[in-house]
């Protein structure tokens, strides 16, 4: 089911292939030359549109990416890489998904709640079309599986680090965009904080608002705001803020503060001359989500609504890479516990 002015948007855009995305934009790649599944025999294509971004942004993007090149290893998918560009229309995103689509990649990550409304609209116009949509639940129907995270859980967690390890009783939080799925993110780390000193004093910002996404990919805006609580007093700063969390990393070193990173082991993956300032990091497993959402299109085991990945189903947890909470690590598995067992309620706003 294809609506006439539909295609003629994506046909119109040919010319743009999938290249607004970045210097090409996308990429094609098959485990070992396959792209059948070696549970069912059944062929998988599936079109990967990452957020502002992209692969690479060491953070959020890179957490899909992590899960879409398993798939490919262990399943033998092939797979087309698309990804959003700063302060573009959401006609954009709805082209970009069509034309994912429209190359016979028919089982669709979209990573971010950013693409929700083109998910919704996209979804429609194709039923037979199976689609991941990541961090949200704002479109639902009977082929989209919205794969969601307990953040406020492992968020908690990390407050609870900056507040041990805090020597001024003062820490900061960057939030990329003021959404309520980033406020999760505040919201815990307030509370894990706070359960550990409640006089702790807590910088909170955000780089940019609505319909602006660019705060999740501009480390400038991330360096000006972490240097600015560093300078106020601050000595650890979360932040959740995709890529612009670089230029937090870059404010703590010079600062020598300590930093706290987001989604992927940031310790792991961020550059080389700031991972020592990174002293925990949320982990939020969008590559298990994705890869086992892929599994199950490999296997026919599709399911629609929404799938809550959180601490008890280990969706999200803290790291320990590089032992700079080595000697908390045991008050934070205390936390952690009583948040699996519900003695502890993690609030979802600020």
């Amino acid at each position: 089911m294809r609506h006439t002015m539909k295609v003629a948007a994506v046909m119109s855009a040919a010319a743009l292939t999938l290249a607004a995305c970045g210097d090409s934009g996308e990429t094609e790649t098959g485990g070992n030359g396959s792209a059948t599944s070696a549970a069912g025999g059944k062929s998988v294509k599936v079109g990967m549109a990452y957020d502002v971004g992209g692969r690479g942004d060491q953070s959020f993007n890179d957490a899909a990416a992590a899960g879409l090149d398993k798939a490919k290893s262990e399943l033998g998918v092939e797979a087309k890489e698309a990804t959003a560009v700063d302060k573009e229309p959401e006609s954009a995103r709805e082209e970009r998904l069509q034309q994912l689509i429209d190359a016979g990649y028919n089982h669709i990550v979209a990573v971010g709640f950013a693409y929700a409304p083109s998910v919704g609209k996209v979804a429609k116009a194709n039923p037979d079309v199976h689609f991941a949509l990541i961090d949200s639940t704002d479109a639902k129907a009977d082929n989209i599986a919205n794969l969601t995270f307990a953040e406020q859980e492992g968020s908690f967690l990390v407050g609870a680090a900056a507040a041990l390890k805090s020597k001024s009783n003062h820490i900061g939080f960057v939030g990329g965009v003021n959404t309520d799925l980033i406020k999760k993110f505040e919201a815990g780390y307030k509370a894990g904080a706070q359960a550990v000193n409640k006089d702790i004093k807590i910088d909170s910002t955000y780089l940019t608002q609505p319909p602006d996404f660019s705060g999740f990919g501009d480390p400038a805006k991330g360096k000006t705001a972490a240097e600015g609580m560093f300078q106020g007093g601050a000595d650890v700063v979360y932040h959740a803020a995709g890529g612009s969390g670089g230029g937090v990393f870059t404010a703590a070193k010079a600062a020598n503060g300590m930093a706290i990173g987001v989604d992927s082991d940031q310790a792991l993956t961020a550059a080389a001359d700031v991972k020592d300032v990174i002293i925990t990091s949320m982990i939020k497993k969008v590559d298990v989500a994705t890869f086992d959402f892929i599994k199950g299109e490999a296997d026919g085991s599709f399911k629609s609504g929404e799938q809550i990945f959180d601490l008890k189903s280990g969706g999200v947890d803290y790291s320990t890479t590089g032992g700079k909470i080595d000697d908390i690590k045991s008050k934070l598995d205390d936390f952690k516990q009583q948040i699996i067992d519900g003695k502890i309620k993690v609030p979802t706003t600020p």
